[in-house]
């Protein structure tokens, strides 16, 4: 780390302790050449997501929309706000841990029902009925037929 006093190249750490929720790590650190001491920062660096949308449209990554529609599905159900920001992270941790840097709606909604599912089964099929547009109770029957025979 280059001193930004006398951009000497050498600097050893004093201190070091995660801030912003452990997002990242605050340095001080002290010049070996002029012994002034300077504040680091040290965050992960991540490649911004971009989603795909229907209309083959590209946007950011969004991860409240996820949080808003589980809240919606989620609505009046024993599900803790707590277990909703769990899902919520899976579900951006496997789009960040995957190699594309753009991802379908289509897989953030499967995503999404898979993780419904295994929170609440009502919210599911509050999820499914929105997320695949549901035309009529033929199609809602045979989604809570399918769910049925995977239990």
């Amino acid at each position: 780390m280059r001193c930004p006093f006398c951009s000497y190249e050498e600097s050893k750490v004093i201190d070091s302790r995660p801030t912003d929720e452990g997002k990242s790590i605050r340095r001080r650190r002290e010049c070996l050449k002029c012994a002034k001491r300077f504040t680091t920062y040290e965050v992960i660096e991540t490649l911004p997501l971009i989603v795909i949308k229907k209309d083959r449209s590209r946007e950011p990554f969004d991860r409240d929309k996820i949080i808003n529609s589980f809240l919606r599905a989620c609505e009046k159900r024993t599900v803790s706000i707590e277990m909703i920001e769990k899902a919520v992270n899976d579900i951006e941790a496997t789009l960040q841990n995957s190699l594309d840097r753009e991802v379908t709606t289509e897989k953030i909604g499967e995503l999404a029902m898979d993780k419904l599912r295994q929170i609440d089964e009502v919210a599911y099929v509050r999820f499914a009925s929105v997320y695949r547009q549901f035309g009529d109770l033929t199609t809602f029957m045979k989604e809570l037929k399918t769910m049925m025979d995977k239990r």
